[in-house]
């Protein structure tokens, strides 16, 4: 039979439970502008009755209840909804990172007019006409001069505006990687928190809650996905590799990257492999930083490299009113003083390649002419070596197209004097360096007894550049040039010996006795005739090309990041709303569940107030 004090413990129950439900409500208003909160709701079940159905229960009809329990305190939470948060957060943080970094690209090539590289570049090409009218001219010699020097200044000024970048977002790089491993170990120590409370059988909401925010800051970072295992083991990945595994956490570490940019790489801490992440802030800055404004400071070093090689050919060759000759115009700094180019690239005292930028061929050819022969030029590209064919009814022209819209990394032309020209330009591979043409092959005579750039034809006759003295490989009158110091755009200058004395500036070509002709100005003609000359500046035929697609890509680029951000935006919004929707604490709710629960709360008061009279009517009045 049920026991008479009973219906107390029944009434403590009521109280109880009513209690955990006010405080949970109270607990959730106390929290609702705490980030990452999620609204927490009371389970209330019935309390085991006094009589179960066995052999041994009374004969009576029913079962006597005895009263209410609190079976869980659980958080409201769609877990399929946070996954869905988690896969998109790093593609909005990727569009916001780009977006806020072009906005500062943008604002390098947004140069006023007057003072910018292609105004500068303009007069510099105006002083040269200029003084192929007066080729006696000082002041046009002068105007020349200080030209250069302001358009120097200017391609340096963009150079150090670029790697100011590359450098900010390299800092920012080191910044999101600490980010990261701090982020990654909280979640392995809150793992180790979260299994420990559930296996003494609590519901650690706080904990989830904690969990749940730190792994939507780091959904941010890089592009993450998670698993819950049956064993209560959670585990976060990256593209297929364990970040992290219940209460163990990978670390990533930034080691230099090896190049010429001082920049540091992302390996991982336990394996030192590569660490690569498609998504998130760390993948759109490693990609900003080794992609975006290295092809901005390539194309600005292949159009540097390019314009001051082609003055300096035309330059060195004229002679200046003072009758000196063999002068370059603008200062190149070969990469090695070996006159082959000869260079030890692994460090171990050894001369084991050859860094050539441009060979030159000794015969004259004509753009319309077939060449007649049949072969395939096998030359350095981006992924290994390209195949490229030509057939003897191709012209010339279609050859060198063939060769410049190939994915090569060497361009072709015919120069000034009509022999083949073959440049290497910047490299896709930064293991590659730029300006350095690293194979160069022919199956049939065309580069060889066609062009005269190689001795021979076939693969025992290639050019490559990863062994000493390669120059041997090219035919015994082809001119070439040793490779440039890397990014010569940060220290293009005009020669000192020009700015010294400005009648060294040379506007004609030298006669039997030594000096220009009078009025002579046509080097001052084929100078100033660059400007609109097809001289393969990397994938651009002109320098108003390189100057239109420059500004053109980082304007497209940009609108392209600001586009997809805005619609990343839109979609994050409506996930997060549902969220909040589901997740969130709705005060009015609260204060509700408050109400509910006190009114339930004072009649389990007045229950066992009325029981305890009864009891008292019991023990000191019965029988009485």
């Amino acid at each position: 039979m049920g026991s008479t004090f009973s219906g107390i413990e029944l009434g403590k129950r009521s109280i109880m439970a009513n209690t955990d439900a006010i405080t949970t409500a109270g607990h959730n208003i106390s929290n609702a502008s705490t980030e990452g909160y999620s609204r927490q709701r009371i389970h209330i079940k019935e309390f085991d009755p006094l009589y179960r159905p066995d052999l041994t229960r009374a004969d009576r009809a029913g079962m006597i209840g005895q009263g209410v329990d609190v079976h869980s305190i659980e958080r409201v939470r769609d877990e399929m909804l946070d996954q869905r948060i988690v896969g998109q957060a790093n593609v909005e943080s990727y569009w916001d990172t780009r977006s806020n970094y072009y906005t500062m690209l943008e604002q390098i090539y947004n140069e006023p007019e007057d003072v910018s590289i292609r105004t500068n570049m303009d007069k510099f090409w105006e002083g040269w006409q200029e003084l192929s009218i007066h080729p006696e001219s000082q002041a046009a010699r002068q105007a020349v001069v200080t030209r250069g020097e302001t358009l120097t200044e200017t391609i340096k000024q963009r150079w150090e505006s670029l790697s100011g970048v590359g450098n900010l977002i390299n800092g920012d790089i080191k910044a999101t990687v600490k980010e990261v491993n701090s982020l990654t170990r909280q979640i392995a120590e809150v793992n180790e928190q979260i299994v420990s409370s559930r296996a003494m059988g609590d519901n650690p909401n706080d904990l989830l809650d904690r969990r749940d925010l730190l792994v939507d800051k780091l959904s941010s970072l890089i592009n993450i996905s998670t698993d819950q295992r049956d064993n209560d083991e959670f585990m976060v990945h990256v593209d297929g590799k364990i970040l992290v595994q219940g209460s163990a956490a990978r670390n990533l570490e930034l080691v230099p990257a090896g190049d010429d940019t001082g920049y540091s790489k992302v390996i991982w801490a336990d394996t030192g492999k590569n660490a690569v992440f498609s998504g998130g802030k760390l993948g759109a800055l490693v990609e900003l930083r080794d992609v975006d404004v290295r092809q901005e400071m390539q194309s600005l070093n292949s159009m540097t490299m390019n314009f001051a090689d082609l003055v300096n050919d035309v330059h060195r060759n004229a002679v200046g009113a003072n009758k000196i000759t063999g002068l370059d115009f603008f200062v190149q700094h070969p990469f090695v003083e070996n006159t082959n180019g000869n260079f030890d690239r692994n460090g171990d005292g050894e001369l084991d390649s050859s860094y050539l930028f441009r060979f030159t061929g000794t015969n004259q050819l004509d753009l319309q002419q077939q060449v007649g022969i049949e072969g395939v030029m096998t030359l350095s590209g981006k992924n290994g070596n390209v195949e490229i064919p030509y057939y003897h009814t191709d012209t010339v022209e279609t050859v060198i197209g063939r060769i410049n819209d190939s994915a090569s990394e060497v361009k072709a032309y015919l120069d000034r004097n009509n022999n083949l020209v073959l440049k290497g330009t910047s490299a896709s591979d930064s293991a590659n360096p730029d300006f350095v043409i690293r194979h160069v092959e022919d199956s049939g005579f065309f580069l060889s007894g066609y062009a005269g750039i190689l001795g021979g034809n076939g693969a025992a006759n290639a050019y490559d550049f990863a062994r000493a003295d390669a120059v041997n490989s090219l035919n015994d009158n082809a001119q070439f040039a040793v490779a440039p110091v890397f990014n010569p755009s940060a220290y293009i200058e005009v020669n000192s010996a020009i700015k010294n004395d400005v009648m060294s500036v040379a506007a004609g070509y030298m006669d039997p006795s030594g000096a220009a002709p009078l009025g002579d100005g046509r080097a001052a003609v084929e100078i100033a005739s660059i400007r609109n000359s097809k001289i393969m500046v990397g994938s651009m035929k002109t320098f108003d090309d390189y100057f239109a697609d420059s500004v053109t890509n980082v304007g497209l680029k940009g609108e392209q990041a600001e586009l997809n951000l805005a619609s990343q935006n839109a979609i994050m919004d409506d996930l997060r709303n549902m969220r909040d929707s589901i997740s969130g604490v709705n005060i009015d709710e609260e204060l509700s569940e408050i109400m509910k629960f006190q009114h339930g709360y004072n009649a389990a008061a007045k229950f066992i107030n009325v029981w305890d009279s009864m009891l008292d009517t019991i023990i000191n009045r019965l029988g009485v």
